[in-house]
């Protein structure tokens, strides 16, 4: 299935529950379809002491949100993503589906 989010798009969760919260992209796992959002949807992660945090304890950590639930947001709107080919120069650019905009 091609994906229609890239690393550093801002996007909106549109569903669960950090619904209306916006963030940029951090990283993608193709395999399960799954997002890391840059503050949202924050978990506690248990750390054992290391050299970089000699205490250990409860760290907040990003978790990972599934790519339906979220909508890329172009001019400050959500909106869907299509894709079309460029006429001069043949390749498949991303469009938005509202303003029949290019993606960058």
């Amino acid at each position: 299935m091609k994906l229609k989010l890239k690393k550093d798009d801002l996007v909106k969760v549109i569903s669960g529950n950090a619904k209306g919260q916006e963030g940029k992209i951090v990283s993608i796992d193709t395999k399960k379809s799954r997002v890391v959002v840059e503050g949202v949807n924050m978990i506690s992660k248990h750390t054992k002491p290391n050299a970089k945090n000699p205490n250990g304890g409860i760290v907040k950590v990003e978790g990972t949100i599934h790519i339906s639930n979220l909508m890329l947001v172009v001019n400050g709107k959500p909106t869907r993503v299509g894709r079309s080919t460029d006429e001069k120069t043949g390749k498949l650019t991303r469009i938005a589906k509202k303003t029949k905009e290019v993606i960058k």
